[in-house]
Formats: C-alpha cells, structure tokens, sequence
C-alpha cells in the first residue's frame, strides 16, 4: 500500500542570528556549520517527514531575519500552511522580535496557519538563558529538531485535494491550430 504524500509550504520567520538556517540545514542534511553565512533574501530546500499512512513534504522557506529584509516576508509566508518563528533563548530582544512575526502571521498570513514557537540554542549552557519556553531545540546537538517538523507535520490536515496537488505544476503549452509562420 502506497501512503499519501502531502505538500505543504513552511516558512521560518524570526530575527537575525536566531539559528534559522541552521535548523534548517539540520533538518534537511543532518549538518551543522558553526559559521553560517547569513541569508540574503530566502533560502529554499525540500525534506519530507513521515506519518503513518501520509508523507509530508515540506516545501521551506528560510528566510532572512536581517531588519532590511523584514518588507519580504510576507512574499514568503503568503499561502503557507505552516510557519515556525524561531528565537534565541539565550537573547530576551530575539523573543520579543519572534513574538512581534507570530502576531504578524496572525494578521496577516493564512487563517489556518500552523505556528510553532521555537527557542534555538538549547546546548548553551542554563545561566546564559534568558528566556523560558516550552520547545527548545538546537541545531548544532540536533535536540528536538526532526520531533519539531514532526509535531508540524501532524498538526497539518491530510485532506486528499491538498495531498493530490503537485508541488510545482507544470501546464503544458496550448498549441496554435492552423497558424502561418511570418
């Protein structure tokens, strides 16, 4: 038996040097780079969690958390059905920033959107903390990073129209009838 493979968009959303990218890049390659480049603009990558009778494939987005860069957001977060807004636990400005994207998505991203709060950088040590949370990760020890996309993916309906819809379709070209070259 063949399981379902759902398609969904997911953006990542927060300040700058939040662990983004790096979560990110966890997810999909299993990497860490303790020296990541900011992004400029979006960055694009592909990775799939599965469920039992579905496979989820998230279509994400990880955008910049760079102030001059805020404007393109909502390009990226238009039509996502989820979105996780990343902070730094060890930065109290980082939490009030990602606060500041969950009520943006609230307002203006899709009625139905799934959000996850996500406090990065769980490997520091406990008197460099300055904020609480309720799901940590961090991409350089890879805590909770995979149980993040997975607790995502089982949030999101597995409805058939979604499942059945191709992540990037390809229309074929209407063919001119009877037409004479020049």
């Amino acid at each position: 038996m063949t399981s379902r493979v759902c398609h969904f968009k997911l953006v990542l959303l927060g300040d700058t040097a939040v662990g983004k990218s790096c979560l990110v890049v966890r997810f999909v390659r299993d990497e860490f780079f303790e020296f990541q480049e900011p992004t400029i603009g979006a960055a694009f990558l592909t990775q799939s969690v599965s469920l039992e009778g579905a496979t989820v494939k998230f279509e994400i987005w990880d955008t910049a958390g760079q102030e001059r860069y805020r404007s393109l957001a909502p390009m990226y977060y238009r039509g996502a059905a989820a979105a996780i807004v990343v902070y730094d636990i060890t930065n109290k400005e980082s939490f009030n920033g990602a606060k500041s994207w969950v009520k943006e998505l609230q307002r203006r991203g899709d009625p139905n959107v799934v959000i996850a709060l996500a406090g990065n950088k769980a490997d520091l040590p406990n008197k460099r903390k300055s904020v609480s949370s309720t799901f940590t990760t961090s991409a350089k020890s890879a805590t909770n990073v995979k149980s993040l996309f997975q607790e995502i993916a089982l949030k999101l309906p597995q409805s058939p129209p979604q499942s059945e819809r191709e992540a990037f379709p390809i229309i074929p070209p209407k063919h001119a009838e009877n037409k004479t070259c020049c």
